[in-house]
């Protein structure tokens, strides 16, 4: 039987108007109806700009230089601009990856999923009103009719994406284009949204073309899978043809990045700790007004905590568990209410004859490097400014240690003179490591480190971490809510829920043998991509033999 498309893409060429250079070169692929299709590949590979090309939403700085697109049968390029407003929203549908730039700040919830509905259904403000409330139910939004009256900064990411997706399934597309819909938000909350995103995807018939970096998401819900590199489609077939035995090498290359497990290092464990916390307290002061005042909220209920010379300690959980405000407050970013910090044995606060040695002894890499390094300084200054508080060290002194570091995490004297606008997003990871590391710290906190970065470069910055970690000595408290990458990198795993420690353990114990069914529940959320013959992969998940009842009362 002849395969019914919804969409076709033939021959699409993309080119940057003002050089005529070529970004999407000759890309041709079809989603039938129903039909659920991934796009995979590194940053910059063009996945992006073909997806946005169907709804015409490319940058004006490109053109379309060939190729056509063709919806239910129509060609979009030969519509009229009104006829391909009508089907934006109405018949297609776009979930972009950061829910807080697409949903206006300045407008309620609710007049925001109001507005798609009055332009293109015929319907009454009452029959409006009742499909979103019911809509809101759908997506797991515990209170519809508070969120309508709310502001898209009063919800966390997880709930944001949700409301994200509720104002694009409401019109009932035919097609739902998700740009990394699942990028910023933690493995349990990812689950949950891509669960929810088939579900109401599947009831409708509606079919999806995901655009994501996230191999083991890509595996476990996509139909097909299209590889792009460079801007071009490299290989494409069915998700478990195109796993089991990649042909191109560029897909091999991608599939041999996934993180994996080490060997387990020989630690004593007997030494003292480098870094130690005692029944830590972070809380953080309501806002007063003239007529309310909103009570505060603890964020840390009493932590504590051991980090033993050059051990990796990865710090894992959901959204609102702690784990970045822990790693502040040890940091001397954050002041706790209560607890104590004690390094190399003694203990240090602000004010302290020892705060200021430690300060200097305990260095972060922040989340997102291009927010951290101050855009008007070279990449040679950055680097040198944690340098700034060392007088023993004269300048010949310092430019020798940045040229020395900046080789360590493999840029060299080349990108001193750059600014981090020119460089890409590994780039400015490795600069954000190396000043974190030029000073030769004990103790480093990393949070997030590689949670923007793409799969074949999050390999690149992972490797670069470990030679550096066993090169240097270093201790690390590893923050992340990437269950590959602490799988690979840690030597013992700390489980935060709410404020609190609910399990901590050896690496292999905590994945293997976990006892805290939030843990379990966590471990469960992200399938495991496992190493198999000819370069492939198999899909698993964890603990996929256990009673759904077990980690549903996490």
């Amino acid at each position: 039987m002849a395969r019914t498309e919804l969409l076709q893409v033939e021959g699409l060429s993309l080119v940057v108007a003002r050089t005529e250079l070529e970004v999407v070169k000759n890309v041709s692929f079809s989603v039938a109806p129903g039909e659920i299709v991934g796009i995979v590949g590194e940053s910059g590979s063009g996945k992006t700009l073909a997806a946005r090309s169907i709804m015409a939403l490319e940058p004006p700085a490109t053109r379309r230089a060939g190729g056509s697109i063709r919806f239910e049968g129509k060609d979009l390029a030969q519509l009229p601009p009104r006829e391909l407003r009508r089907l934006r929203g109405s018949r297609i549908g776009m979930v972009f990856q950061e829910p807080m730039t697409s949903l206006n700040p300045s407008m309620l919830i609710g007049r925001q999923l109001d507005e798609g509905l009055a332009l293109h259904r015929d319907l009454d403000a009452k029959e409006r009103r009742a499909l979103i409330l019911d809509m809101l139910r759908r997506v797991g939004i515990k209170d519809p009719e508070g969120a309508l009256e709310a502001y898209p900064h009063q919800f966390s990411g997880g709930m944001r994406q949700r409301i994200m997706l509720a104002s694009v399934m409401l019109l009932q597309p035919a097609l739902l284009v998700a740009d990394e819909p699942t990028t910023a938000l933690d493995a349990v909350v990812q689950r949950d949204v891509l669960e929810l995103m088939v579900e109401l995807t599947r009831a409708r018939g509606t079919a999806v073309l995901m655009i994501s970096h996230d191999l083991s998401m890509v595996a476990r819900y996509t139909d097909r899978i299209i590889v792009m590199c460079k801007g071009e489609i490299v290989e494409q077939g069915t998700t478990q043809d195109l796993l089991r035995q990649p042909r191109h090498p560029y897909t091999q290359k991608l599939l041999a990045a996934m993180p994996r497990r080490l060997p387990k290092r020989d630690l004593s464990t007997s030494v003292q700790p480098i870094v130690e916390v005692r029944d830590l307290v972070v809380e953080y002061r309501g806002r007063q007004g003239f007529f309310r005042k909103e009570s505060g909220k603890r964020a840390l209920h009493g932590v504590s905590l051991a980090i033993k010379p050059r051990e990796v300690v990865a710090l894992v959980g959901g959204s609102g568990s702690g784990k970045t405000t822990l790693g502040r407050a040890i940091a001397g970013l954050l002041d706790p209410a209560g607890g104590e910090i004690r390094f190399g044995g003694r203990s240090v606060r602000r004010g302290s004859e020892d705060w200021g040695n430690y300060r200097l002894n305990c260095q972060m890499v922040f989340q997102d490097p291009y927010s951290s390094l101050d855009p008007r300084m070279t990449i040679a200054d950055l680097v040198r400014e944690a340098l700034r508080l060392v007088p023993e060290m004269g300048h010949r002194e310092k430019v020798e240690r940045v040229s020395e570091i900046l080789h360590d995490v493999g840029l060299g004297d080349a990108f001193a003179g750059r600014y981090p606008h020119e460089l890409s997003g590994g780039q400015r990871q490795r600069v954000a490591i190396a000043r974190a590391l030029v000073r030769r710290p004990a103790f480093v906190i990393a949070d997030e480190p590689v949670s923007a970065l793409d799969v074949t470069v999050r390999a690149q910055v992972l490797d670069l971490f470990a030679d550096l970690q066993q090169r240097h000595g270093f201790s690390c408290l590893f923050i992340s809510h990437d269950l590959g990458v602490v799988e690979q990198i840690a030597d013992r795993v700390i489980v935060m829920q709410d404020g609190r420690i609910v399990e901590e353990g050896d690496r292999d114990t905590i994945f293997d043998q976990p006892q805290d069914p939030y843990t379990i529940k966590l471990l469960s959320a992200i399938p495991a991509l496992e190493a198999a013959a000819n370069g492939g992969v198999r899909l698993r998940w964890r603990f996929d033999d256990m009673p759904q009842g077990d980690v549903a009362t996490a």
